[in-house]
C-alpha cells in the first residue's frame, strides 16, 4: 500500500499544527488514533477546559492521515472500488482522484437540512427536476466530522449524527424522493463540562470519552507556549522539522489497520471485560463491545496481532467511565471506578502513581 505523505504548505491550504508536537493530552491522542485505526469503535467524546488544545490536536489528526483514493466527481467521495458506484455506472472507466481525509466542521447553528441534505431548490426551479443537494454527512463521508460544543447542540441533530455515525448510512425523505447514501465517519465531539453535560442516552452512544485538563506543571506550560509561538512564526519549517516524525506516524497507523483484521482477544478476556461491565452496572452491550473493539485496534497500533492485558487496562477506563452516570446531575467518574473494578476482575493491582498522573483519583478526594 503507497502512503502519500502530508505535504508541509501549500499556497492552497493552511498550515496545520503536527500532531505528533502536541505534547501531552494522552487519553485524547489515543482514542482518536484508536477510533482511525477501527472506526467501528464509535468515535470520541471530548470534554475539558477551554484552550487544552482540543480543536487544534482534532485537525492535526485529520492532516496526519494519509490521502484517500476517490472517484473524481462522486459527491460521497467514495472509492472506485466501491460495489455501489461500480452498479450505478457498469463498464465505465471511473474518473480517479486522490484527496485529503475530509475534515468536515458542523456549526452550532446548523439546521437538520444542512446536515442531512435536502432538495436542490435551483435546480427544481430551473429544471423541472427533484435532485437532492448533499449535506455535511455526505460531505464528511470516509473522513471526520468535528462538532465542538456538542454539549450545546440540539438534541436531536446529536440523535441524527450518532444514528449515521453507528449505521454508517445516512437517509434523507423530502417531498417525495427517498435518498440513502454512505456516512462513514468517525465523529468527534468536544465541549466544556462548564457550558453543560450531554444527556447520559446520547454519552453512551460516543464510543470512548477523554477528559483532559490544563497542565499545571510550569516547564511543560512553557514548552508548550514556545511550540506553539515557533509554529506561528514560521509555519513551513516548523513542519519541515516534524515531518520525518509525521510520516513514521502515519505509516504506523496504515499497518495498524492492514494488521487489525488478524488481531484476536482471548476468550478469558473476553469473559472478564463483561465482568466489569456487569459489576459497574453498566446499561446494554456496548460498554462489552467498544472495550474489546479498541483493545484490539490498541494491540494492532503497537505492532501485535493478540491481545495482551496492558491493552485492555489502558483503553477499559476511557470506553466506561461515561456509562456509568445514570442521573444527569450526577458528574462523570474520573476513571477511578473503573480501573478499582478492573483491578478486582483481572486479578492486578492499582497502580497510584499513574492513576494520580492520570487524574483518576477518588471523587471524594481534593
Amino acid at each position: 500500500m503507497t502512503v502519500t505523505a502530508p505535504q508541509p504548505t501549500t499556497a492552497s491550504r493552511r498550515a496545520v499544527f503536527p500532531f505528533t508536537a502536541v505534547i501531552g493530552q494522552g487519553d485524547m491522542k489515543l482514542a482518536l488514533l484508536l477510533n482511525v485505526i477501527d472506526p467501528r469503535i464509535g468515535g470520541v467524546m471530548i470534554m475539558g477546559d477551554r484552550g487544552t488544545g482540543k480543536s487544534t490536536t482534532i485537525r492535526a489528526l485529520a492532516d496526519l492521515l494519509p490521502e484517500i483514493e476517490v472517484v473524481a466527481d462522486d459527491p460521497f467521495s467514495r472509492s472506485p472500488q466501491d460495489l455501489d458506484v461500480q452498479q450505478e455506472r457498469p463498464g465505465q472507466t471511473l474518473p480517479v482522484a486522490r484527496k485529503k481525509v475530509p475534515m468536515v466542521d458542523l456549526p452550532l447553528g446548523a439546521t437538520e437540512d444542512r446536515v442531512c441534505g435536502t432538495i436542490d431548490i435551483e435546480k427544481a426551479l430551473a429544471e423541472g427536476v427533484k435532485a437532492f443537494e448533499p449535506g455535511l454527512l455526505a460531505k464528511a463521508n470516509r473522513g471526520i466530522l468535528y462538532v465542538d460544543e456538542v454539549n450545546l447542540l440540539d438534541d436531536h441533530l446529536v440523535d441524527v449524527l450518532l444514528d449515521s455515525a453507528a449505521s454508517g448510512w445516512n437517509t434523507v425523505e423530502r417531498e417525495g424522493i427517498s435518498i440513502r447514501h454512505p456516512a462513514q465517519f468517525v465523529l468527534v465531539g468536544s465541549g466544556n463540562p462548564e457550558e453543560g453535560e450531554l444527556r447520559p442516552q446520547l454519552l453512551d452512544r460516543f464510543g470512548m470519552h477523554a477528559e483532559i485538563r490544563t497542565v499545571k506543571d510550569p516547564e511543560l506550560r512553557v514548552q508548550i507556549v514556545e511550540q506553539r509561538s515557533d509554529f506561528d512564526q514560521d509555519p513551513q519549517t516548523y513542519l519541515a522539522n516534524h515531518q520525518t516524525e509525521q510520516d513514521a506516524l502515519q505509516q504506523r497507523l496504515v499497518e495498524a489497520q492492514m494488521r487489525l483484521p488478524s488481531v484476536t482477544l482471548d476468550h478469558d478476556y473476553r469473559v472478564k471485560i463483561s465482568q466489569v461491565c456487569s459489576e459497574l452496572d453498566v446499561d446494554g452491550l456496548r460498554g462489552d463491545i467498544v472495550t474489546n473493539r479498541a483493545a484490539k485496534a490498541l494491540a494492532a497500533y503497537e505492532g501485535r496481532t493478540e491481545v495482551v492485558l496492558d491493552d485492555i487496562r489502558r483503553v477499559i477506563a476511557l470506553c466506561l467511565r461515561h456509562r456509568l452516570r445514570k442521573d444527569p446531575l450526577e458528574s462523570i467518574d474520573t476513571g477511578y471506578k473503573v480501573e478499582k473494578v478492573f483491578s478486582q476482575v483481572f486479578g492486578v493491582s492499582l497502580d497510584a502513581e499513574e492513576m494520580a498522573a492520570n487524574g483518576r483519583q477518588p471523587a471524594a478526594v481534593g
